[in-house]
C-alpha cells in the first residue's frame, strides 16, 4: 500500500514532469506514467529563483528511440522504474551531460531497462545543473545525489529496496557525480531538512562509465569543470572537486568502464581514479577497451567487447553482494 506521504509526492511529481513534457513533444510520451520522488519537500537550497524555462531536444529527431537531453531543472527528482520481480538491489542512475544538460535516454531509461531485467530498481535522479540559478554551484549536484540516497534509504520498505546493497551508476559527468557521492558522501553539502538526513549517503558500490574524474589535471574534461565550477575557478578548488583526490578507506567498491578512443573524456580520467582506489587498498575493477569512444551507454554493437560491460558490472556487484546472481 502507498502511504500518504508517498501519494502525495507523486502526484507532485507527476504535475512537474508534465510541465516539463510540454516542453517537448517526446518528453510527455512517457514521462506522465513514471513513479516519481521529488527530492526536496519545500525550500531546495541556494534557490536564487532564477532559472532557464525548461529545454528538452530529442536527438533522435524522431528516427527510433527517443534521445532526450534536458535542461533547465528546478525541481530535481527521481524517476522510479521498478522491475516485475525485485531482488532488493537498487541503483541510483546519474546521466551524463557535461553539468550542462542531462542523457536522460541514453544514460537513463535506457539503463533502466537492463537493471530491470535483472530484478534491480532504478532510481534516475534528474539533477539540478549548477548554472542554473544557485548559490554555491560547485556543491548543487553533490547536495541532490546525497538527498537522492537518502531519501531511497529512508523509503527501503516501500520501494522494495534493501538499504544496504544500494549502488550508484553515473556516466560521463555524471561519472564524477556518483565518484564525488561515493568520495564525499559525509561531507556536510546542506542543512538536513527531515528524518532522512540522519541516514547515511554512502553507496555501497558504485559504477562509473567513461567517467570525468579530475577538475585539476591536464587530462580534464574543461567544459564538465567549468560548468560545475565556473570558468576562472581557483586551483584549489579544482582539486577539491577531483574524484581521485577524495579517495579514503571507506570509498565502497568501485567498477569502472572507459574506451582507450575515447576522443571527449580521456582514458586517462579512469585510470587515475583507479590508481588512487589501489593505493587506498579499495576494490575496484577496471575495464579498458580499444574502441567504443565516448557516450556509447548500451548503444554498442554486440560484436565489440565494450558491449559487454553492463554483465561485467553485475558479476562484480554479485561478487560484493549488492545484486544477486
Amino acid at each position: 500500500m502507498m502511504d500518504h506521504a508517498s501519494r502525495r509526492d507523486l502526484l507532485r511529481g507527476a504535475a512537474i514532469l508534465g510541465a516539463i513534457g510540454s516542453t517537448g513533444p517526446a518528453w510527455g510520451q512517457t514521462l506522465p506514467t513514471d513513479e516519481v520522488l521529488p527530492l526536496w519537500p519545500n525550500v531546495i537550497p541556494g534557490d536564487l529563483h532564477r532559472h532557464p524555462p525548461r529545454k528538452v531536444d530529442d536527438q533522435s529527431h524522431g528516427k527510433g528511440a527517443p534521445d532526450r537531453w534536458v535542461e533547465g531543472i528546478s525541481q530535481p527528482m527521481l524517476v522510479v522504474r521498478r522491475p516485475a520481480r525485485p531482488t532488493g538491489a537498487g541503483v541510483l542512475v546519474i546521466p551524463g551531460g557535461g553539468y550542462g544538460f542531462l542523457s536522460y535516454d541514453n544514460e537513463g531509461t535506457s539503463q533502466a531497462a537492463w537493471l530491470n531485467a535483472r530484478g534491480i530498481t532504478a532510481f534516475i535522479l534528474l539533477y539540478r545543473l549548477p548554472a542554473e540559478g544557485w548559490s554555491q554551484r560547485q556543491l548543487v549536484p553533490l547536495q541532490d545525489a546525497q538527498r537522492a540516497m537518502r531519501l531511497i534509504r529512508s523509503r527501503s520498505a516501500s520501494l522494495q529496496v534493501s538499504p544496504s546493497r544500494l549502488a550508484v551508476l553515473g556516466f560521463s559527468a555524471g561519472g564524477h557525480l556518483a565518484g564525488s557521492l561515493a568520495t564525499r558522501f559525509s561531507e556536510p553539502t546542506y542543512a538536513p531538512v527531515d528524518a532522512a538526513d540522519r541516514l547515511s549517503a554512502r553507496p555501497d558500490l558504485a559504477a562509473l562509465v567513461y567517467p570525468v574524474v579530475s577538475m585539476a589535471a591536464p587530462f580534464t574534461h574543461g567544459g564538465s569543470r567549468d560548468n560545475l565550477l565556473g570558468p576562472d575557478a581557483a586551483t584549489d578548488l579544482r582539486q577539491a572537486a577531483s574524484v581521485e583526490t577524495r579517495v579514503t578507506g571507506d570509498t565502497p567498491p568501485s567498477f569502472l568502464v572507459h574506451a582507450g578512443d575515447d576522443g571527449l573524456v580521456p582514458v586517462a580520467n579512469s585510470i587515475a581514479l583507479y590508481n588512487a582506489l589501489l593505493a587506498a587498498r579499495r576494490p575496484a575493477e577496471l575495464n579498458l577497451f580499444d574502441e567504443g569512444g565516448h557516450g556509447f551507454g548500451t548503444r554498442l554493437p554486440a560484436a565489440m567487447p565494450g558491449a559487454d560491460w553492463p554483465q561485467l558490472l553485475h558479476r562484480f556487484a554479485v561478487r560484493k553482494g549488492v545484486f544477486t546472481a
